[in-house]
Protein backbone atom coordinates (compact mmCIF):
# COMPACT_ATOMS: atom_id res chain seq x y z
CA UNK A 1 0.00 0.00 0.00
CA UNK A 2 1.35 3.83 -0.82
CA UNK A 3 0.97 5.59 1.77
CA UNK A 4 2.20 9.18 3.41
CA UNK A 5 1.90 9.98 7.16
CA UNK A 6 2.74 12.88 8.63
CA UNK A 7 3.18 13.51 12.28
CA UNK A 8 5.56 16.03 14.57
CA UNK A 9 2.98 18.90 14.01
CA UNK A 10 2.33 21.05 17.18
CA UNK A 11 2.93 24.29 18.75
CA UNK A 12 5.51 26.80 18.75
CA UNK A 13 6.86 30.10 20.00
CA UNK A 14 8.16 31.99 17.25
CA UNK A 15 11.34 31.71 16.79
CA UNK A 16 11.69 28.38 17.71
CA UNK A 17 11.89 25.06 15.85
CA UNK A 18 9.64 22.35 15.37
CA UNK A 19 10.45 18.91 12.38
CA UNK A 20 8.08 17.51 10.96
CA UNK A 21 8.05 13.51 9.58
CA UNK A 22 6.69 11.64 6.70
CA UNK A 23 6.50 7.89 6.44
CA UNK A 24 6.56 6.94 2.97
CA UNK A 25 5.41 3.49 2.82
CA UNK A 26 5.64 1.66 -0.69
CA UNK A 27 7.96 4.23 -1.63
CA UNK A 28 11.65 3.58 -2.48
CA UNK A 29 14.26 5.95 -2.74
CA UNK A 30 15.89 5.38 -6.14
CA UNK A 31 13.62 7.05 -7.99
CA UNK A 32 11.16 9.36 -6.61
CA UNK A 33 9.83 12.74 -5.98
CA UNK A 34 8.82 14.38 -2.99
CA UNK A 35 7.96 17.54 -1.17
CA UNK A 36 6.10 19.09 1.49
CA UNK A 37 3.46 21.90 1.29
CA UNK A 38 1.41 24.16 3.75
CA UNK A 39 -2.28 25.48 3.37
CA UNK A 40 -3.18 28.71 6.04
CA UNK A 41 -6.28 29.62 7.11
CA UNK A 42 -8.08 31.28 3.96
CA UNK A 43 -5.14 30.75 1.49
CA UNK A 44 -3.68 28.45 -1.19
CA UNK A 45 -1.87 25.93 -0.71
CA UNK A 46 1.80 26.30 -1.04
CA UNK A 47 4.58 24.20 -2.17
CA UNK A 48 7.15 24.59 1.02
CA UNK A 49 9.61 22.49 -0.30
CA UNK A 50 10.70 19.70 -2.40
CA UNK A 51 13.42 17.29 -4.29
CA UNK A 52 13.66 14.46 -6.49
CA UNK A 53 15.99 11.83 -7.62
CA UNK A 54 16.68 13.17 -10.97
CA UNK A 55 16.69 17.02 -10.35
CA UNK A 56 20.40 17.98 -8.66
CA UNK A 57 18.32 21.16 -6.96
CA UNK A 58 15.75 21.04 -3.85
CA UNK A 59 13.12 23.79 -4.11
CA UNK A 60 12.15 25.72 -1.25
CA UNK A 61 9.76 28.67 -1.30
CA UNK A 62 11.18 32.17 -0.92
CA UNK A 63 9.23 32.36 2.29
CA UNK A 64 10.82 29.13 4.35
CA UNK A 65 14.29 30.06 2.45
CA UNK A 66 17.45 29.73 4.78
CA UNK A 67 15.28 28.62 7.60
CA UNK A 68 13.57 25.04 6.31
CA UNK A 69 15.56 21.96 5.50
CA UNK A 70 14.01 19.01 3.65
CA UNK A 71 16.12 15.60 4.30
CA UNK A 72 14.75 11.62 3.78
CA UNK A 73 16.63 8.58 5.51
CA UNK A 74 16.19 6.85 2.22
CA UNK A 75 16.69 3.27 4.93
CA UNK A 76 13.86 3.76 6.92
CA UNK A 77 11.65 5.33 4.14
CA UNK A 78 11.22 8.97 6.02
CA UNK A 79 10.99 11.88 4.77
CA UNK A 80 11.68 15.05 7.26
CA UNK A 81 11.42 19.36 7.51
CA UNK A 82 13.28 21.06 9.84
CA UNK A 83 11.87 24.26 10.38
CA UNK A 84 13.71 26.97 12.41
CA UNK A 85 13.72 30.11 13.05
CA UNK A 86 10.13 29.96 12.94
CA UNK A 87 7.32 32.70 12.11
CA UNK A 88 3.67 33.88 13.09
CA UNK A 89 3.17 33.16 9.05
CA UNK A 90 4.31 29.52 9.54
CA UNK A 91 1.17 28.56 10.69
CA UNK A 92 -0.82 25.93 8.52
CA UNK A 93 -1.45 22.43 7.75
CA UNK A 94 1.40 20.88 6.41
CA UNK A 95 1.32 18.16 3.75
CA UNK A 96 4.04 15.80 2.71
CA UNK A 97 3.21 14.52 -1.30
CA UNK A 98 4.83 12.58 -3.57
CA UNK A 99 5.51 10.17 -6.80
CA UNK A 100 6.32 6.99 -6.73
CA UNK A 101 8.46 7.54 -10.18
CA UNK A 102 10.35 10.89 -10.70
CA UNK A 103 8.85 11.81 -13.63
CA UNK A 104 11.70 14.01 -14.81
CA UNK A 105 9.85 17.46 -13.83
CA UNK A 106 11.85 19.75 -11.57
CA UNK A 107 11.65 19.99 -8.23
CA UNK A 108 10.12 23.55 -8.73
CA UNK A 109 7.89 22.37 -11.27
CA UNK A 110 7.02 18.95 -8.64
CA UNK A 111 5.98 22.03 -5.67
CA UNK A 112 3.43 23.19 -7.89
CA UNK A 113 1.66 20.69 -6.38
CA UNK A 114 2.78 18.16 -9.23
CA UNK A 115 2.35 15.07 -7.23
CA UNK A 116 -0.01 12.13 -6.72
CA UNK A 117 0.28 11.07 -3.19
CA UNK A 118 -0.93 12.70 -0.63
CA UNK A 119 -0.58 12.41 3.25
CA UNK A 120 -3.42 13.94 5.63
CA UNK A 121 -2.06 16.38 6.62
CA UNK A 122 -0.53 17.76 10.39
CA UNK A 123 -1.13 21.18 11.76
CA UNK A 124 1.70 23.90 13.06
CA UNK A 125 0.58 26.35 15.22
CA UNK A 126 3.37 29.42 15.22
CA UNK A 127 2.28 31.44 18.91
CA UNK A 128 3.12 33.25 21.95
Amino acid sequence: EVRLVESGGGSVQPGGSLRLSCAAAGFTFDDYAIGWFRQAPGKEREGVSCTSSRDGNTFYADSVYGRFTISSDNAKNMVYLQMNNMKFEDTAVYYCAGDLIDRGYSAGYYCLGNLEVWGQGTLVTVSS
